[in-house]
C-alpha cells in the first residue's frame, strides 16, 4: 500500500504564507501525478494544483499567481507554497497521488492514495 502524510497547515493572517508538504511512502514503484485538493465547509472538494512526473503543472484559476506546486521525485514528496493567502483559501487541504506500486507475487499494480488532510485557516 501507499500512504500519504501531509504537514504544514495552520492559522495565518490574510496576506501571509504557508507551505504544505506531502510525503508518500510504502511499496512505491513510481508516482505519476501528485496534487492538492481542498474542501471548505459546505462546498465541494476542488483541485487546487497538480504536478505530473514531468513537472508540468495545473492550477485552479483562484490560486494562479499565488500558489506554487513542486515535487521532489527522489523523496516522493510534493509541496504547495501558498502566498498572499485570503480568507477564502480557508479549507481542509488533502494530498493525492497516483501511480504504480508493487503488488503480490512480484506484480506491479496501479494505486491512488489520499492523505488525511491538513487544515488551513486564513483569518485575522
Amino acid at each position: 500500500q501507499v500512504q500519504l502524510v501531509e504537514s504544514g497547515g495552520g492559522l495565518v493572517q490574510p496576506g501571509g504564507s504557508l507551505r504544505l508538504s506531502c510525503a508518500a511512502s510504502g511499496s512505491i514503484f513510481s508516482i505519476n501525478a501528485m496534487g492538492w485538493y481542498r474542501q471548505a465547509p459546505g462546498k465541494q472538494r476542488e483541485l487546487v494544483a497538480s504536478i505530473a512526473q514531468s513537472r508540468s503543472t495545473k492550477y485552479a484559476d483562484s490560486v494562479k499567481g499565488r500558489f506554487t506546486i513542486s515535487r521532489d521525485n527522489a523523496k516522493n514528496t510534493v509541496f504547495l507554497q501558498m502566498n498572499s493567502l485570503k480568507p477564502e483559501d480557508t479549507a481542509a487541504y488533502s494530498c493525492n497521488a497516483d501511480g504504480l506500486r508493487f503488488g503480490g507475487s512480484g506484480s506491479i499494480v496501479r494505486f491512488e492514495s489520499w492523505g488525511q488532510g491538513t487544515q488551513v485557516t486564513v483569518s485575522s
